[in-house]
């Protein structure tokens, strides 16, 4: 996929870790060839982590992060570092900056052992070679730092903003590494035939953007789109004249969650069912977590909390599924029991997750598969059920069993 086709959830995430002033924002602007990051003597130029999305020939789309210095001072430093960890979370690939007119400080043995905790390939660079006064340290061999990489060992390379140096190797070392990941399941590719018909449900309401279709609904299309399969786009409104004029069943119909119920009554029960969202579950590797996760909904009791988190970050409008919904069907669900309920969106999640009862991800497909899995493993470590929209709507509509039955029974316990 080139990179005007590939989301951010689906591209290699490279993030650039290091103190501050060690040229973190000098190797961004090389790697990207733009002026993206500001460069400054003055220590804490980056208060923020900063992306591009680019291609990095030859392994393809990737985002590459730059971020706040690890070793920021004050409050407002302590939140600038959090940040870092936070990009932490998302990173396939570690790049880890040191001056080497310095050499490596503690600051850097902390997120190196971090890095190595979470299993991320990462690299050392030594940036500011023009500042030793030593000769050339060496050839660099790309290859045998990759072939190092592979085996699981700790490689590092030399390299100086100023006169380029090392700066294509530093590229092309990048562009060669494997990030740690399991073979991701097709959102919907292998349900699917050639030819087959399948209708997606999209409702357009004062929360669907102007103009356009949501991510989830665009990748769905374009997976069917690519395996050959015919796909049927109507409102929730005109599904049942939709269903009427096709002629024949169709082999498979994929909802918005918040029009599940709707959309159950209407679809005849020997036509498969289910949800972008759990879909979605499905892609990012942590649909059996989110199905155990449900079962809390049924042991909720007055006085508990419920965390709703949601990948993207919009402005809330009025029937808003997450602030408003959600929670209005939740406290049907449980009899108006009286729960409180916490938001969060974007990158932002809470590492501790003692104060609550139940935890609601959204889809996440802003959200790259190694961000979603790592909540999901924050919240089950912490003994806190998880689970997503979809499935926490399915089965407070009583539809869970249908809208997971297309799907392998490996994959659903």
């Amino acid at each position: 996929m080139s990179m005007n086709e590939t989301p951010s959830g689906d591209r290699v995430h490279i993030s650039i870790f290091g103190k501050r002033n060690a040229g973190k924002s000098s190797i961004m602007n090389v790697l990207t060839g733009q002026q993206l990051s500001i460069v400054s003597e003055v220590k804490g130029t980056t208060t923020d982590p900063v992306r591009k999305a680019m291609e990095l020939l030859p392994m393809g789309p990737v985002v590459i992060t730059d971020t706040p210095g690890l070793d920021d001072e004050g409050q407002l430093g302590r939140f600038r570092m959090e940040k870092s960890f936070e990009v932490l979370d998302q990173t396939d690939i570690a790049v880890v900056v040191i001056d080497a007119s310095i050499g490596k400080e503690k600051e850097d043995e902390w997120i190196i052992e971090r890095i190595q905790e979470k299993q991320i390939p990462y690299v050392l660079v030594y940036n500011k070679h023009d500042l030793i006064r030593k000769p050339t340290i060496e050839t660099v061999d790309v290859k045998k730092l990759l072939a190092r990489a592979q085996a699981g060992e700790e490689i590092r390379i030399w390299v100086s903003t100023v006169d380029q140096y090392h700066i294509a190797d530093l590229k092309e070392l990048l562009a060669g590494m494997q990030p740690v990941k399991e073979p991701q399941t097709p959102i919907v590719a292998d349900l699917v035939q050639p030819n087959d018909v399948v209708v997606l449900v999209v409702p357009v309401d004062k929360a669907a953007p102007k103009g356009r279709l949501i991510l989830p609904q665009q990748q769905t299309i374009r997976e069917l789109l690519d395996v050959g399969a015919v796909s049927v786009v109507t409102r929730e409104t005109e599904l049942e004249t939709t269903l009427k004029k096709l002629g024949t069943a169709p082999d498979l119909v994929i909802t918005d969650s918040q029009a599940f119920e709707m959309v159950a009554e209407i679809v005849p029960e020997s036509v498969p069912l289910t949800s972008f969202s759990i879909l979605f579950a499905r892609h990012k590797g942590v649909l059996k977590t989110a199905i155990a996760g449900v079962a809390m909904l049924e042991q909720l009791k007055d006085g508990d909390n419920i965390l709703i988190a949601e990948g993207c970050t919009h402005h809330r409008q009025c029937g808003d599924i997450g602030t408003e919904k959600l929670p209005k069907w939740i406290r049907e669900r449980t009899g108006g029991k009286e729960l409180f309920f916490e938001f969060c969106s974007g990158t932002e999640f809470p590492k501790d997750l003692s104060p609550y009862q139940l935890i609601i991800q959204c889809g996440g497909c802003m959200l790259n598969e190694r961000e979603v899995k790592n909540r999901y493993q924050l919240a089950v470590k912490q003994g806190v059920p998880i689970t997503n929209y979809g499935i926490a709507i399915s089965e407070m509509k009583g539809i869970l069993k249908r809208s997971i039955a297309m799907l392998t029974d490996e994959e659903q316990v």
